[in-house]
């Protein structure tokens, strides 16, 4: 029978008949509705988000968010003349940021949205040479970090910049202050603390590195800075650990950033870096371009990008308030602490966070007592075929073959979830217990062989 281009069937149409093209660019057009099914087919095959304990990203938004999202889909934030109400809502989140953050004049202050933290990360790394520059540094400069984020060996690479990465030693998982500022010398531009480790979840002392600068100001006259990674902690602590002094309130600190995609509850796409003074930001790192009509300052790597990110983290900020963060973001971590104490329970984890606020983020972390004939990368593939999404991951080369895994809770995952989590863990771990995987992966990730009988 001939094809029929009008068939009501949607999968008898003519375009279904063959495969999605792979390669080359289609020489042909297809139905808008067949185009869409043969993408939306593909997409069923990706991983569920809400179940993706993996990421630190934001995987709910109620439907005011995707409203203001889809209507604001054409919008370029760059054209601040064209769209001079988007520009206004982001100089309002700076300001708002600012003063959580306690800037010392959060209305003066000079801060940027952007692409997400890494975007943010390598803005305020590229201000903290610049600032040494100024100051007459010569040389090859360096700065000194912890086990940091990938996006620093990023900036390191791109800006050659120097990385002093230091890792933990003995059984601290945070670096000592004091390790890390006996790295520094004339040429360090900057001391960065994560604020939220990536493995562990946990918060690194970043008054304790402030004091230890101090110290060493004391005694060589070396004025060495700060910057804050608070990807997943800079929207957390605030409102859950307010006691913790980690931000503005250190003068030392001269710029912070955080993903508004993470724990600031806006989609994907949301990151902001925050100065101290404006004095802090160096004017050669901003640009007045002349774009279509008007004159914009621009302080971004990138230049075209979407306005909704930014227009529904005002959203979230005007909506919730700090009441509302403060209720939201506490019930993540009551989640947190709900999930780890089951975990502990199990009699075969090791905790390594707990979801403690004065402690870390949402991350709950843990390692694997000895003695099990499985890995966590084993735990991690069994899981999988539940839905689950877990990372298990080694820690820095420097801790050898140590392995932890992670979960993170994020705003969206209930008690309920994760005891549904919970009841596939314990029948992962009977399962493996019954039947020691004989192909798995090693503590350094690598596929093994391994013949050793299950223990009991």
């Amino acid at each position: 029978m001939p094809e029929n281009p009008d068939s009501d069937d949607l999968f008898a149409v003519p375009g279904a008949r063959r495969g999605a093209p792979r390669e080359g660019f289609p020489a042909g057009e297809m139905f808008a509705q067949t185009a869409y099914e043969l993408v939306h087919d593909e997409l069923l095959l990706d991983g569920v988000s809400r179940t993706n304990l993996a990421t630190f990203c934001t995987t709910a938004l109620d439907d005011q968010a995707r409203r203001l999202m889809a209507e604001s889909l054409d919008k370029n934030i760059i054209e601040k003349d064209e769209y001079p109400r988007t520009a206004e809502l982001e100089k309002r989140c700076v300001r708002m940021i600012a003063d959580l953050w306690h800037a010392p004049d959060p209305a003066g202050t000079r801060g940027v949205s952007t692409t997400g933290s890494s975007e943010a990360a390598l803005l305020g790394g590229l201000a903290a040479k610049f600032r040494w520059r100024h100051r007459g540094g010569t040389g090859t400069p360096n700065f000194v970090c912890g086990p940091a984020q990938v996006c620093w060996t990023k900036f390191a690479r791109y800006f050659d910049v120097e990385i002093r990465r230091l890792p933990p030693r003995g059984d601290h998982l945070t670096p000592r202050p004091a390790d890390l500022v006996a790295a520094c010398d004339a040429n360090t531009i900057m001391v960065v603390p994560t604020f939220g480790q990536t493995h562990t979840g946990l918060f690194e002392d970043v008054a304790g590195v402030s004091r230890e600068l101090d110290r060493l100001e004391e005694r060589t006259g070396l004025d060495i800075p700060l910057h804050v990674d608070a990807a997943s902690g800079g929207f957390l602590a605030p409102f859950c650990a307010p006691y913790l002094v980690w931000d503005f309130r250190l003068p030392r600190v001269k710029s912070i950033n955080a993903s508004g995609h993470k724990s600031g509850l806006a989609p994907l796409g949301a990151g902001w870096a925050i100065w101290r003074d404006a004095a802090d930001l160096p004017a050669d790192l901003v640009f007045d371009v002349d774009h279509l009509g008007g004159s914009a300052a621009t302080v971004n790597l990138t230049f075209s990008r979407p306005g909704g990110q930014v227009i529904a983290q005002y959203y979230e900020f005007i909506r919730l308030g700090h009441a509302g963060y403060s209720r939201v973001q506490s019930e993540i971590y009551r989640v947190a602490r709900h999930l780890a104490k089951r975990l502990d329970e199990f009699r075969v984890f090791e905790m390594i966070h707990d979801g403690d606020p004065g402690k870390g983020g949402t991350a709950v972390s843990w390692r694997l007592r000895p003695g099990r004939p499985y890995t966590l990368y084993d735990l991690s593939d069994r899981l999988r075929t539940r839905g689950w999404s877990l990372a298990a991951a080694p820690l820095p080369a420097e801790r050898g073959t140590e392995t932890v895994m992670r979960a993170v809770v994020r705003h969206g995952f209930t008690v309920d979830m994760a005891d549904l989590l919970l009841d596939d863990v314990a029948g992962c771990l009977a399962q493996l217990d019954r039947h020691a995987m004989g192909l798995g992966r090693d503590e350094a990730g690598t596929f093994r062989h391994d013949d050793r009988p299950a223990v009991p």
